[in-house]
């Protein structure tokens, strides 16, 4: 989801009001959040709860990780 939305670790947890290693450790499985936490990110990823919850269609398009590192300027 976080991917789809263009968005950065960083991006989610300030938006979330998380840090960012949380989030790294969300996404690798190694943390179990609280229904707040899921909540919070829910509403930066500007979805319902319940989305995390959804199956996968299998129409949806495979999601590849945003490169590490800094931008450009």
């Amino acid at each position: 989801m976080r991917v789809l939305k263009g968005l950065s670790q960083e991006n989610l947890a300030v938006d979330a009001g998380i840090d960012r290693t949380y989030v790294s450790r969300l996404e690798r499985g190694l943390e179990n959040p609280t229904v707040e936490v899921l909540d919070r990110i829910a509403k930066a990823l500007d979805r319902d709860i319940i989305g995390f919850f959804d199956d996968v269609s299998p129409d949806e398009p495979e999601v590849r990780p945003l490169k590490g590192g800094r931008k450009p300027k």
